[in-house]
């Protein structure tokens, strides 16, 4: 690894990364979509750069290593205080909504491999998700631009249902167990969720924090059952041992995860390290923005957006039936 060389490219995605995380702090809005936006802006320093070998490490190594400390935001208990019966929901809800996003895709004529990605995007933890998908899908020419308008839609979506969804539930009378498990079930995004939550009542916040979690705790065996797929699938473009077996920052974070289940680590440990996961994915977006071709994204058209919105609506009806029927 020629360090001298990655050093311009890892400076300036770092620096990004900083930027988008004062804005977020300063305006409310999500690090991740700031990062993205920054990135696209500044995506002439990919092409014939210096920095061009430190970007391609961001948006690779980099992210790898953000999914994989994500692992210790998760524990075992947490599926275990939810009950069986919450848990069998949240699965239904999630394998549905990737089911539903698959299916329209082919519908609208697109990839199947988008359908997966944005499906698992709105079903399990919003850009976070996309970006661990992506890490796996095999390679084709539109990928890197399907993940933008993936992680730009997914996290406006996810900003939308902040504010309005803690209307639905009140205008509906839920109660604050109820709410949380509206909320924590269907909104993309961890923070989004908690500022939801604590918007209507700490135990609201509580609820939906836990729910949310355990959500993003099926990321990994969603990661999983689509390489298996992938690799059962022949006619994949470019398939190939490579793009099949289990990355290594899959097995990490599967590690880590059992590690923060069975072992009480301190928040000295655990602070530092979760904060620069959510770093790492910020530094990773940007640098995921500087590697798009802007002219690319203007050419999507509104089927994207609007596969994207169905799962949305889709799992915000399947988890609302699931508390009126139980």
């Amino acid at each position: 690894m020629d360090v001298k060389a990655l050093l311009p490219g890892i400076s300036i995605t770092t620096i990004t990364g900083l930027a988008a995380l004062f804005l977020s702090e300063h305006y409310g809005a999500p690090a991740m979509l700031f990062a993205l936006l920054l990135g696209i802006a500044m995506s002439f320093l990919y092409e014939d750069s210096p920095c061009r070998k430190g970007i391609e490490f961001a948006a690779t190594f980099i992210l790898r290593v953000g999914v994989a400390l994500l692992g210790l935001r998760i524990a075992l208990n947490d599926l275990i205080s939810l009950g069986w019966e919450t848990v069998f929901i949240l699965i239904l809800a999630i394998a549905s909504t990737i089911c539903l996003g698959v299916i329209l895709s082919k519908q609208f004529k697109l990839s199947k491999s988008f359908g997966a990605l944005t499906g698992g995007s709105v079903a399990i933890c919003g850009a976070s998700a996309a970006m661990a998908i992506t890490a796996i899908l095999p390679e084709h020419k539109d990928k890197e631009r399907d993940t933008l308008v993936t992680i730009i839609a997914v996290t406006s979506l996810s900003t939308i249902a902040m504010v309005v969804y803690p209307i639905i539930v009140t205008y509906l009378g839920l109660n604050d167990i109820d709410s949380g498990f509206f909320l924590g079930g269907t909104i993309h995004d961890v923070a989004q969720v908690v500022g939801a939550g604590y918007s209507i009542s700490e135990e609201t916040g509580d609820m939906s924090t836990l729910v949310k979690l355990v959500r993003v705790s099926f990321l990994m065996p969603v990661v999983l059952v689509m390489l298996f797929i992938i690799k059962l699938n022949k006619n994949t473009k470019n398939n190939n041992t490579k793009a099949t077996k289990i990355p290594g920052f899959l097995i990490a974070f599967i590690i880590l995860m059992f590690i923060n289940s069975f072992i009480a680590l301190p928040e000295i440990i655990l602070e530092p390290a979760t904060s620069f996961s959510r770093f790492a994915l910020v530094v990773s977006i940007a640098a995921i923005g500087m590697k798009s071709n802007f002219s690319k994204l203007k050419c999507v058209g509104f089927k994207p957006i609007v596969l994207m919105l169905v799962e949305t609506i889709w799992i915000a009806a399947f988890i609302l039936a699931a508390i009126w029927i139980i």
